[in-house]
């Protein structure tokens, strides 16, 4: 059994809080865009805290049956982009979620409520 995308992002969601992200957002890009159906950001204090919540995702994901098609970033833990095809869920370090600002390049997108 595959899981939908909002379950995948119900599970993104919960392993990021359970390793303290902050500044939890999904957004919502159906019709938006082709890149997926859903972004979910989060950002964490240091270095250490955005590899936790990373590999907190990762397990859970993978617990879940859900195939990651790649993930990038990890090496430097300051943005890292985990891809699932449908979701995808980018964990910044608070300084560079700040620059980049991807919430404001996404502004079409519809905020999605956490269930």
């Amino acid at each position: 059994m595959s899981l939908t995308p909002e379950q995948i992002v119900s599970v993104v969601t919960n392993a990021m809080d359970d390793k303290k992200g902050i500044n939890i957002l999904t957004l919502g890009l159906q019709g938006i865009s082709l890149i997926a159906d859903y972004f979910v950001i989060c950002h964490g204090n240091s270095e250490v805290q955005v590899q936790a919540i990373t590999d907190e995702v990762r397990k859970k994901l993978e617990e879940g049956g859900v195939r990651i098609k790649g993930i990038e970033g990890l090496s430097t833990a300051r943005w890292v982009l985990i891809d699932t095809g449908d979701v995808v869920a980018h964990i910044f370090h608070r300084d560079d979620r700040e620059f980049y600002n991807i919430e404001r390049l996404w502004s079409d997108a519809k905020a999605v409520e956490r269930v």
